[in-house]
């Protein structure tokens, strides 16, 4: 049978953060550091991503580069397809070479569409943007990015190309995790490729530089997709990943970018709801040497929650009880789910705080007596 306990924590919170309202068309905001999603507007809504989609294309270059299948110093070949894409691009010429590290750095900083190209046809199974972007797509779909589609390398204008925020928001959390030692090449404010074009230098970011922990990752702009941006940023210990779409223009994107960094930090700050080991409920034992257990956490439960104090959060603990003898300590037997005012519920296992042992003989007989007097006392109440 499933059981709820009733289970308020006195902590100093209680009051709702005050809610975001973003001028984005779509946007996702996702707490890193808690797991805890502080905003979606249509997140999982599969819209044009534009360059932001050049993320995918650099993680699985990432990929390669991990696996040995190629190197920084490497030299790529530039096919007529990669040196055909006006936009933003590095100016790359057919038939010339460019060193792996040069043509991620110009995706990263300068957007470069024909380096996107050039990386998508180096890795492609049968050396064609297209079949990158196949691959692209199946590749999208094992990282639980369910709400993406490739049609290219680069996030050119296509009616097949699509990523939901919810997607770009885990793509970029992932090359933060997974990538450590190429990360920080998102923070770079410059990178100068060609000396004759000297002016094609600055990354479009527009959050670095200003003191608030910007440190990535992607803006994208095409006329059907508005002006978006994959972006981090971290402050103290927490780390936090957002993505928004279809701005008007770059400066409402900028604005609006800041202002959800600044709210992500100010209004929401992390706390510590229970400690290990401390007993948060029981539950009772069936046949066992003792007639209940305690249920403890087996680490510090730490949430992000809203900024404004207040006395009490909303919690229950849920588990499937009686719980059959014997129990071993640290097994987990129960969730803590708490549900703080304007976040999504979160819950966390509960463990056993002892080993409880069968209990013989004498522990059938007390079994067996409350049940005889469960139901005399059904039979009565009948």
């Amino acid at each position: 049978m499933i059981r709820t306990l009733a289970a308020t924590l006195l902590i100093a919170t209680a009051l709702p953060a005050h809610a975001f309202d973003t001028q984005a068309s779509a946007a996702y905001v996702y707490d890193m550091t808690t797991g805890t999603v502080l905003l979606n507007k249509d997140a999982d809504v599969p819209l044009p991503p534009a360059s932001m989609s050049k993320l995918m294309t650099l993680y699985m270059a990432f990929e390669a580069l991990e696996r040995g299948q190629i190197s920084m110093t490497d030299t790529l070949p530039v096919s007529s397809h990669a040196a055909s894409f006006s936009g933003s691009t590095l100016f790359l010429q057919a038939g010339e070479r460019v060193t792996v590290e040069d043509l991620v750095r110009g995706v990263i900083v300068l957007s470069g569409n024909d380096a996107t190209v050039a990386i998508g046809e180096a890795l492609s199974p049968d050396g064609t943007e297209g079949g990158f972007a196949r691959l692209m797509t199946r590749r999208a779909q094992e990282m639980g990015m369910t709400n993406s589609t490739f049609a290219n390398a680069s996030g050119w204008p296509n009616p097949s190309h699509r990523m939901s925020m919810r997607d770009l928001g885990l793509l970029s959390t992932k090359l933060i995790e997974d990538f450590p030692e190429y990360y920080p090449m998102f923070a770079e404010t410059e990178f100068l490729f060609d000396e004759k074009e000297s002016a094609n230098r600055y990354n479009r970011n527009p959050l670095l530089g200003l003191g608030i922990g910007a440190d990535g990752l992607k803006t994208g702009h095409t006329q059907a997709a508005g002006y978006g941006l994959a972006g981090s940023a971290k402050q103290g210990d927490r780390r936090i990943v957002f993505v928004v779409s279809g701005l008007d223009t770059a400066a409402a994107r900028a604005q609006e970018a800041e202002a959800i960094v600044n709210w992500s930090f100010r209004q929401f700050s992390r706390s510590t709801i229970a400690r290990e080991g401390a007993r948060i409920a029981t539950a009772p034992i069936w046949e066992g040497a003792e007639p209940e257990v305690g249920l403890v956490p087996a680490s510090d439960i730490s949430v992000l929650l809203p900024i404004l104090t207040g006395d009490t959060i909303d919690a229950e603990v849920v588990y499937t009880g009686p719980v059959q003898s014997p129990v071993a300590a640290g097994t987990p037997l129960a969730k803590l789910v708490i549900r703080p005012d304007g976040l999504p519920e979160q819950s966390f296992d509960l463990v056993a705080e002892a080993d409880v042992a069968h209990g013989g003989f004498l522990a059938r007989v007390a079994t067996a007596a409350k049940v005889l007097l469960t139901r005399v006392a059904g039979e009565d109440g009948a």
